[in-house]
């Protein structure tokens, strides 16, 4: 009967694992939270689960918008009441300013996420509070992010890597990206053929860049054939917009 207990807490329990150092790598120690593909799970981070938010979470949210002008008593009210909430209603409430695209709120409840006695550091977190900061172009608090994760010792997978430089080359910003696609070379894990045709696709409107990528994925990938597009492509978009405004 105990060892059935024991194994029954282990199922319960999200998987850690742990990476060791690599020389080539400025994470030092990473880690990976993962679960099974189950939402109803209790492994499955919070962060990867269906987020409905309570009345209270709602009231809050209203709350936090319209305060937003006064620093003042924003603050009291972070602390008096967004403190207070439920840890789903908390996460809710982030979810649904990242939707909205509201940058500076997001920051804010991502600084008070990250200060809860519950919290662990977790890939999906930091990929959803990027992901928004990409779409909005939000350099600084990006750069904010990405070195609180690496504080933090939190290793995206590969898919994940993936997503994100595509996110911010979608974005326009080319030069964040390329430095995730850098963390993503010299990332432990064994590299995967889709997540670099991901990226190759969102750097067609960079060819240069796109070169550098092209030659990594021949080396990691020399059996694959890399799709190039016909040089005249973007020219014929360019007529065609052009008609379309007159």
């Amino acid at each position: 009967m105990w060892r059935q207990g024991q194994n029954l807490v282990r199922r319960a329990s999200p998987r850690l694992i742990v990476l060791p150092h690599s020389s080539n790598s400025s994470f030092g120690i990473r880690q990976i939270i993962t679960g099974s593909s189950s939402s109803s799970s209790p492994s499955v981070s919070i962060w990867r689960r269906k987020k409905e938010m309570g009345k209270e979470g709602l009231m809050v949210a209203k709350e936090l918008k319209r305060l937003q002008s006064n620093p003042i008593r924003f603050e009291r009210f972070i602390k008096s009441h967004v403190s207070r909430l439920l840890k789903s209603d908390l996460v809710a409430v982030l979810a649904e300013f990242q939707r909205q695209d509201l940058v500076s709120l997001s920051m804010r409840l991502y600084e008070v996420v990250r200060k809860e006695i519950w919290y662990r550091p977790d890939m999906f977190f930091f990929r959803d509070m990027l992901f928004m900061l990409a779409r909005n172009k939000s350099v600084d608090e990006a750069k904010k992010v990405w070195d609180d994760l690496k504080k933090e010792g939190v290793l995206f997978d590969q898919h994940t890597f993936g997503d994100l430089v595509r996110a911010f080359l979608d974005g326009g910003l080319p030069s964040e990206a390329m430095h995730i696609y850098d963390e993503m070379r010299r990332s432990p894990d064994p590299p995967m053929s889709l997540p670099y045709r991901v990226i190759l696709k969102g750097l067609l409107t960079y060819p240069e860049l796109r070169e550098k990528v092209k030659d990594d994925f021949l080396e990691l990938f020399p059996d694959i054939v890399v799709y190039d597009p016909p040089e005249d492509l973007f020219d014929e978009e360019e007529w065609r917009k052009e008609s379309d405004d007159d």
